[in-house]
């Protein structure tokens, strides 16, 4: 009997999870909560870096954001990786690296060895991203189960962006600034100590050859997107940024060509087939742009509208987070009391929807409306993330859970920073067009150039000024707002017609041909 026909001989009856599956989730947790917090653990730590190492305006650049580019350019090679290699292995080879490059950060003694030691983090974290994903959808083989877990997952993974940002507040003001990396030492340390006796290894049984070509296809199609999108949220729409989009799109096509006609593809276009599939990718990628897109506004509001220092700002930022715990179990238990998946993704779209329709409604003086739109965004994300997550992995084969995973987190990727780019675009354009033209130019680009003018300016013109780019800022807010719940609302559609007839995929998932 093959592989595949012992497990669809077995599929009848899915294996429910014990104590033992549960305490190896927690385990789990561990490098994902450490991974996400990475993104913004940097927060507080660039004064103290900058004192200390000197880099250079580009150097710091790269400091900042060589984590998030090795991690968007090498997620799908490491899920794919993962499926052939082994799951569990890829995790605690993840975990030695993530380990030894957080030593290295914590130690560096110039700016080089530090951007070197965060691109190692990135690496690091492209492996145990998608090797945590897939190993929750191979230990949870009970639909019920594993959507619980992917839901611990999801909530997991939003609180530890916000975590990361006031953790290095807290660190930086009672120790120096390498203590930010030295956190994830015992964590990895443990997961490395655990994950033999707890994870059971996984790996597709018939892998096929690892095809190296895609590799290089996938970063040069994923890293200039990712490059040009941030940028052009940054900069506007500069001739380099967009050519940057070009190419991307151009080893895009390349990308998508070598999968559908290799015979070993390092996506398999398969996984496509699922019915639920690409709609969860595509509706999850929209969920991030909302959410990074008001991201964008409302930390600045936080710090620059009500002139609250960056450690108030990220504590006050950590309310939003607390109804996170309860969305997406929340929306588990609806679905499996019989409400259609479709129902609930849709009330998330709608629930993120009604936080940027708060938005609309702020002031200049408004932090519990800020913090109540962030909550809604937050709650409708983690709501949408859960249940598309668990359709994406559903809809999969198990063989193939790495390459589902690394999809999913790619597309979350790209939606964040296009959520960025575009609705940061929609609020900068408004932000210029209401700042006076006879204001200085550095005042009409940004909210922080023109408090930064403000501050060498006499009392009563810095008040003026201050008051007039903090209007323009919160009127760009709200219209961006707008855009953001027009564009939710349409998803909220979308999803109700298109996962309305998609039914939970039975486990375990057949081997793809």
């Amino acid at each position: 009997m093959t592989n595949s026909t012992h497990e669809q001989a077995n599929s009848a009856v899915p294996e429910r999870a014990g104590r033992k599956e549960w305490t190896a989730l927690v385990v789990l947790m561990l490098p994902l909560l450490l991974v996400s917090m990475d993104v913004s653990v940097l927060y507080f730590a660039v004064p103290a870096i900058s004192a200390d190492l000197a880099p250079s305006g580009t150097q710091q650049l790269w400091i900042f954001d060589i984590y998030a580019f090795v991690l968007a350019g090498l997620l799908m090679t490491m899920g794919s990786l993962g499926d052939r290699i082994g799951r569990r292995k890829l995790l605690m080879f993840g975990a030695l690296a993530f380990g030894a490059a957080s030593l290295t950060a914590a130690y560096a003694g110039s700016a080089e060895l530090l951007i070197a030691a965060r691109a190692v983090l990135g690496i690091g974290g492209a492996t145990l991203m998608p090797s945590t994903m897939a190993l929750v959808r191979t230990m949870f083989r009970d639909a019920g189960q594993r959507a619980k877990a992917i839901g611990i997952w999801s909530g997991v993974m939003v609180a530890g962006v916000a975590l990361g940002s006031v953790m290095s507040g807290v660190l930086v003001e009672h120790f120096w600034w390498g203590s930010v990396f030295l956190v994830n030492l015992p964590a990895m340390v443990l997961l490395l100590l655990l994950a033999p006796v707890l994870i059971p290894e996984s790996k597709d049984p018939e892998p096929g050859r690892f095809d190296l070509l895609s590799v290089p296809l996938s970063m040069a199609a994923v890293l200039p997107l990712v490059y040009g999108v941030k940028e052009i949220a940054a900069e506007g729409l500069e001739p380099a940024y967009v050519a940057s989009l070009a190419v991307g799109l151009v080893f895009t096509a390349l990308f998508v060509h070598r999968q559908r006609t290799t015979e070993s593809p390092l996506i398999s276009p398969a996984l496509f087939r699922g019915r639920g599939f690409a709609p969860a990718v595509l509706l999850n990628l929209v969920a991030s742009l909302a959410m990074m897109g008001s991201a964008y506004f409302t930390t600045q509001y936080l710090q620059s509208v009500l002139g609250k220092s960056a450690l108030e700002a990220a504590l006050w930022a950590l309310l939003p987070s607390v109804p996170i715990g309860f969305a997406a179990p929340v929306a588990t238990a609806l679905v499996q009391r019989g409400v259609n998946r479709a129902s609930v993704v849709a009330t998330g779209f709608v629930v993120s929807a009604s936080g940027f329709g708060l938005l609309t409604l702020t002031g200049t003086d408004a932090l519990w409306t800020v913090l109540a739109s962030a909550a809604l965004l937050a709650c409708g994300a983690v709501i949408i993330g859960s249940q598309l997550t668990d359709l994406a992995l559903g809809s999969a084969p198990a063989e193939k859970a790495g390459a589902a995973s690394s999809l999913l987190e790619t597309g979350q990727e790209f939606g964040g920073a296009l959520g960025m780019a575009l609705l940061g675009s929609i609020g900068n354009a408004v932000y210029r067009g209401e700042i006076p033209d006879t204001a200085p130019a550095e005042a009409r680009e940004t909210l922080g150039g023109a408090l930064a003018v403000a501050r060498e300016m006499p009392d009563k013109a810095a008040s003026a000024m201050t008051d007039a780019a903090r209007e323009a800022f919160t009127s760009g807010m709200q219209v961006a707002a707008l855009a953001g719940a027009a564009v939710l609302i349409a998803s909220a559609v979308v999803a109700a017609t298109t996962l309305r007839r998609i039914k939970p995929a039975e486990e375990p998932a057949k081997v793809l041909a």
